[in-house]
């Protein structure tokens, strides 16, 4: 195998990050916007020792999960990397790779089986970043997405994956950037639409019932009806506690989870490193009982981590890298008997599973696939951990989830 060799061969299934997986002279190869079952033919772009990158030439034969891409600009827009397959098989590609990340990564023997919530596959995407344009065509779109793999912007009038009220602004009002940005963030849901720099910026959302405060700016949830059945799954498990002292909400943004966790709990303490997040979070809660920390996990665990604090359930929510080293410390050695661990990638996922069913002690009792970004490889999932072994035939809070 060399550098701008030419094969084909077939696809033989899709993983992390959304390549298509070849063996070619006895290695693996990787090509995007394959779908497993296609024979290809690529051209070898990247060599390393045990592995290659190659990009598609042709293809020869077409997979039966194969399908049309419902946007013009998908292969160019960075956004998308899924439109070709099937929605159904999508979903079962993403299983498949949450499972082995479980079983490579985490070295888990034994898996839940993963429980899918699916998605709209289309017009889901209610908070989106957009880029400016900086050199404009009579007539074009100020606004754009980055190409994929390259930094360069791509105008766009619609985009099938948008919530209705961002197509519509699209469409026939056309999007503005903020004078002073040249990245910029909007939200669209139920009639409401905010978007960065302008009069608009920060709303109090009416959803599932309850009133959140949230700002344009600061993280919150792309997919409202999918965050909807997540909330849902979440009060299940924690209703039926056996004890409802200490609730921590880590990597909390701005309280999502805990305004509606917190009729379950007397306490409530909530960790994050976003300043402007944690004062949206004592909005959302305006209660006394809750304590605030805007830290990093690394200065939580070097303070309030060392005081004797005894949670009754932890619910952690992470960035892409995970838990840092010394919080999965923590939680090995002084964790709560419930774990929720909502993560946005499986390999850190698996990661930290290891350590917590290894020294830490949990049992993963339960994985749900949440799929909050139909049309791409991104992967969200719920894993529940409950600490000790429990034997045949003994609930515990996880069971509860389904």
């Amino acid at each position: 195998m060399s550098l701008g060799e030419i094969f084909t061969a077939p696809v033989e299934n899709i993983v992390s990050g959304g390549s298509g997986l070849l063996h070619h002279e006895g290695r693996p190869v990787f090509i995007a916007g394959t779908a497993p079952g296609d024979r290809v033919t690529g051209r070898i772009s990247e060599e390393k020792k045990s592995w290659a990158r190659a990009e598609l030439l042709s293809l020869e034969e077409a997979s039966s999960c194969r399908t049309e891409a419902l946007c013009p600009l998908y292969g160019m827009c960075g956004g998308c990397n899924f439109q070709h397959i099937q929605y159904e098989t999508q979903l079962e590609i993403k299983a498949g790779i949450l499972r082995q990340a479980f079983s490579r990564i985490g070295k888990i023997g034994s898996i839940p089986e993963i429980v899918v919530c699916p998605s709209e596959p289309f017009a889901y995407r209610n908070r989106m970043q957009f880029h400016r344009v900086e050199k404009i065509k009579k007539g074009s779109p100020s606004v754009g997405l980055k190409m994929r793999e390259s930094a360069s912007i791509i105008p766009v009038e619609d985009c099938p994956i948008a919530d209705p009220g961002i197509r519509e602004v699209l469409k026939t009002r056309g999007l503005k950037a903020p004078v002073s940005k040249d990245r910029f963030t909007v939200y669209s849901r139920n009639g409401i639409f905010l978007s960065e720099g302008a009069e608009t910026e920060q709303t109090v959302l009416d959803f599932c019932g309850k009133k959140i405060h949230m700002d344009v700016k600061v993280f919150f949830q792309s997919n409202g009806k999918v965050l909807e059945t997540l909330i849902h799954d979440l009060i299940s498990i924690v209703k039926d506690v056996p004890s409802k002292g200490l609730l921590g909400d880590f990597y909390c943004g701005v309280g999502t989870f805990s305004v509606f966790l917190q009729d379950y709990f007397a306490k409530i303490g909530l960790l994050e490193e976003n300043k402007q997040a944690i004062v949206l979070a004592q909005k959302n809660l305006a209660r006394h009982d809750a304590e605030y920390y805007a830290l990093t996990d690394d200065q939580w665990v070097l303070s309030a981590g060392k005081k004797s604090l005894s949670y009754d359930a932890v619910i952690i929510d992470p960035p892409r890298q995970g838990l840092s080293p010394s919080m999965r410390k923590w939680i090995c050695e002084k964790g709560p008997p419930l774990l929720l661990y909502v993560s946005c990638d499986p390999s850190s996922l698996a990661r930290d599973s290891h350590d917590l069913t290894g020294p830490g002690g949990y049992v993963l009792k339960h994985v749900k696939l949440y799929d909050f970004y139909p049309q791409t490889a991104h992967i969200e999932s719920l894993a529940v951990f409950v600490k000790g072994e429990t034997s045949p035939g003994e609930s515990s809070p996880g069971d509860v989830y389904s």
